[in-house]
């Protein structure tokens, strides 16, 4: 049985259904980011109550602290959390690229010093598929190699070939884990998703995606985007790489997430998304408002940015978004939200990371209805 089900499609924007062990998504969707195991400033009881539908964690920081087989011991990441709903786990190559200083890159794995204790861990691709395993992850990533735009053909060569063949031990190693009898259903119901890489080279990311197409996964993601490019090469390399992919798997554009390149990629037909933006702007006293006029055909949504420590809220007691359903704009004003933010109190970030998650959950709806 197919675990993806395409049940609408306009133009090249895509509507369908992605099964996972923890209950079935409507895409396209959005992720939140629970890096560590956690939303900051969130429990999950509050994701439920905002119908958050899926979440990540990070492969690299839950290895690191409080390491795979103390999660395992409780049961696996969704018991740890108490979160019912499904999870992807990226593998960690993302953290790798992004700590550069700290690394070094080899055909068999990446050693790699932790940022907590100082100690030396050796990430592989069957070391990131086993750690995923132990985690109970519904949607594995396999171990990559990204590198920074713009990168040289050579580099961009070399990152491509190591990428396919990580990808390759991965798939391995999970179907060896499936032959193992107790292991075998709760094994086959964890998706694996292959990584498409190329930099902004066409070729390089043509080769990508027709290899691990052969090595066959349940989903492809396109990765190196958002890296040091200008957004119009993006959009460009988007467009270009989502059309390789197979149109009865998911297309996952990992690390990009302004509501604009949202929309702009789901018109390009991509499915699945995920971004820190809405939790860190929150944090930083940035929300997001007044969604309307998305366009799928153009690709186009218009929202407003707000700035909630700007002098000229003091005064305002208005809702933060009239159109907004979220418990901040309910309950509170943006005056007394600014208050918050210039007292330093934990509550605004909190009120902001909520309204700014529910501003994406409905920016993710509104673009789903006009599949349909």
């Amino acid at each position: 049985m197919s675990i993806f089900k395409l049940v609408g499609k306009k133009n090249k924007a895509r509507l369908g259904k992605l099964k996972t062990l923890h209950g079935e998504i409507e895409t396209p969707f959005f992720m939140s980011i629970a890096t560590s195991g956690f939303i900051k400033g969130l429990t999950t009881d509050e994701m439920r109550e905002i119908k958050a539908p899926v979440i990540l964690s990070n492969t690299y920081h839950l290895m690191l602290r409080p390491g795979e087989k103390l999660i395992k011991k409780a049961g696996g990441l969704h018991k740890f959390m108490n979160w019912r709903g499904p999870i992807l786990t990226d593998s960690g190559g993302y953290q790798v690229f992004s700590l550069a200083k700290f690394r070094k890159i080899s055909d068999s794995g990446v050693k790699f010093k932790s940022g907590i204790d100082g100690k030396e861990y050796f990430l592989t691709p069957k070391k990131a598929i086993e750690v995923q395993q132990d985690l109970g992850s519904d949607i594995m990533m396999v171990l990559d190699e990204c590198v920074e735009n713009p990168a040289s053909y050579s580099v961009a060569v070399e990152a491509v070939e190591r990428t396919t063949r990580w990808a390759k031990v991965c798939k391995e190693v999970k179907s060896q884990k499936e032959k193992v009898k107790s292991d075998k259903l709760k094994v086959k119901k964890q998706l694996l998703f292959g990584i498409v890489q190329g930099s902004l080279y066409k070729d390089l990311r043509k080769k990508s995606a027709e290899d691990l197409i052969k090595i066959d996964f349940d989903g492809y993601a396109i990765g190196g985007l958002a890296v040091g490019e200008g957004k119009s090469e993006m959009y460009k390399m988007v467009e270009y790489a989502a059309q390789l992919l197979p149109e009865n798997k998911p297309r996952y554009l990992m690390g990009v997430g302004y509501p604009e390149d949202i929309v702009k990629a789901v018109s390009l037909g991509v499915d699945m998304f995920d971004c820190v933006i809405p939790t860190r702007n929150a944090r930083h006293g940035m929300l997001f408002t007044d969604l309307k006029n998305i366009n799928l055909k153009k690709g186009i949504v218009k929202y407003k940015a707000l700035h909630i420590a700007n002098e000229k809220y003091k005064e305002d007691f208005k809702p933060i978004d009239k159109n907004c359903d979220c418990e901040l704009c309910r309950n509170y004003s943006r005056s007394y939200l600014r208050h918050l933010f210039m007292s330093k109190s934990f509550l605004g970030q909190r009120l902001a990371t909520l309204h700014n998650l529910r501003f994406y959950i409905k920016l993710m709806n509104e673009i789903r209805a006009l599949l349909k």
